[in-house]
């Protein structure tokens, strides 16, 4: 609690600095007019934009999700860099760059990152859209808005952030094998847990930033987007930086929406594709990668309102496991915002997973996972369009090895240019 208390009262600091500098706006807007560029003769347009977090964490031990840590608090800075660059009203390029301490947040070293930059094209001059590179998925509504500016929470909803026990780096030879990876061994010491966790993958992680194509294009209230990408949804960073990896058994993913009015947007997802790394070893005889798929369908809401917005998505994950079945899970989550005004707002959400069985080697089914629920916290404070100041408090609950709860806090300060 007193980490958690000098993070909240550092933000704070933090925040009132920057908000007692009210002339720094005229400085942000003549930033953002040396960052824009333009053709005088040709009709391209380019643009610089970005963001800076600081991000603080107060954890339990050993830390959840997929946090990398040794101790329970984890000062974790950002710089994220995005071009923008329209060329002729056909052509439009996007880049995403970031400088931090790893995709996820690690106490290790920083790195600098490419993580998207695709070219969208409109090849018959209609409403339909080709893209081609490295960009997230289009399953789903949460990776449109998982900025840090655009996302009401620190965090990523459980789906994209809990580990399973389905490692890619590795074929499961047998049900005590996937018993072992889910950690459902009861006395695991903390250096196996924190050392196994880093080879398991969660349903989707993050936006799934993985190369491909993707075809986009709608027809009134209906919208449409299909892609085919080298990744599954539960393919890990380091193999998006690596586009030729799972060439040989790509992932094909379709979406269908319905979008009637600013008011609601529903949506209807599938993706299935090989989740092994292309070196994975231990494939038996007779077998391929392609045996070894995980098959998503997903459903997600949005719904926006006077002061609310809210957002939910489902999936439910089938890892096909060949001489030991298939292994489900299911996770969803809720979330609703609340704007009190311009510059305060409230965010709540409910995260559940729940795993399904198989048959272990004595013939009796059992779990292969650990189910726990979620309620995350945040208010926010946006005290100029280009600051703001996140909070965000979360109690985890669910069958795991060091006591059934968890309580999590964050912090996170933005600034926009």
């Amino acid at each position: 609690m007193k980490a958690w208390r000098r993070m909240v009262a550092a933000g704070g600091l933090l925040a009132a600095g920057w908000t007692g500098a009210s002339a720094a706006e005229e400085s942000f807007d003549r930033l953002e007019e040396l960052l824009t560029f333009s053709g005088q003769r040709t009709q391209w347009r380019a643009r610089l934009s970005g963001t800076v977090d600081a991000e603080v964490y107060a954890m339990p031990r050993p830390v959840p999700g997929l946090i990398d840590s040794a101790s329970g608090t984890l000062f974790s800075p950002r710089l994220s860099v995005f071009l923008d660059a329209q060329f002729g009203p056909a052509t439009y390029l996007f880049a995403q760059a970031r400088a931090d301490r790893g995709f996820d947040p690690t106490d290790r070293g920083g790195e600098i990152r490419l993580d998207e930059v695709a070219l969208r094209f409109r090849p018959w001059g209609g409403g339909v859209t080709v893209q081609a590179g490295k960009f997230a998925t289009i399953v789903g509504n949460w990776a449109v808005r998982h900025g840090s500016w655009s996302n009401p929470f620190i965090t990523a909803p459980a789906a994209y952030e809990v580990p399973t026990g389905i490692w890619d780096t590795d074929a499961i030879r047998s049900p005590n094998t996937l018993l072992q990876w889910s950690h459902l061994r009861p006395g695991l010491n903390a250096a196996t847990l924190a050392a196994e966790k880093s080879l398991r993958v969660p349903i989707i992680w993050g936006p799934a930033y993985s190369s491909g194509v993707a075809v986009a294009g709608g027809f009134g209230p209906w919208r449409y987007a299909v892609e085919a990408k080298a990744g599954s949804l539960a393919s890990r960073p380091d193999a998006w930086l690596h586009a030729r990896e799972q060439r040989h058994h790509p992932t094909g993913a379709a979406r269908i929406g319905y979008h009637p009015n600013p008011t609601w947007n529903l949506g209807l997802s599938a993706s299935a594709g090989s989740y092994l790394r292309e070196w994975a070893p231990g494939i038996p005889a007779g077998y391929s990668r392609g045996d070894y798929e995980q098959r998503v369908l997903a459903v997600d809401f949005a719904f926006a309102r006077r002061h609310w917005q809210v957002w939910a998505e489902g999936f439910a994950s089938r890892f096909t496991i060949p001489r030991v079945g298939d292994a489900d899970v299911f996770s969803y989550y809720v979330e609703a915002k609340y704007k009190f005004g311009p510059r305060l707002s409230w965010a709540w959400r409910w995260n559940q997973q729940t795993y399904g069985d198989i048959v272990d080697r004595t013939g009796t089914r059992v779990r292969w996972g650990r189910d726990l629920w979620r309620i995350d916290a945040a208010p926010c404070w946006r005290f100029t369009p280009h600051t703001q100041f996140k909070v965000q408090y979360s109690y985890q609950r669910g069958d795991f090895d060091r006591g059934p709860e968890q309580h999590i806090g964050a912090a996170q300060f933005t600034v926009r240019f």
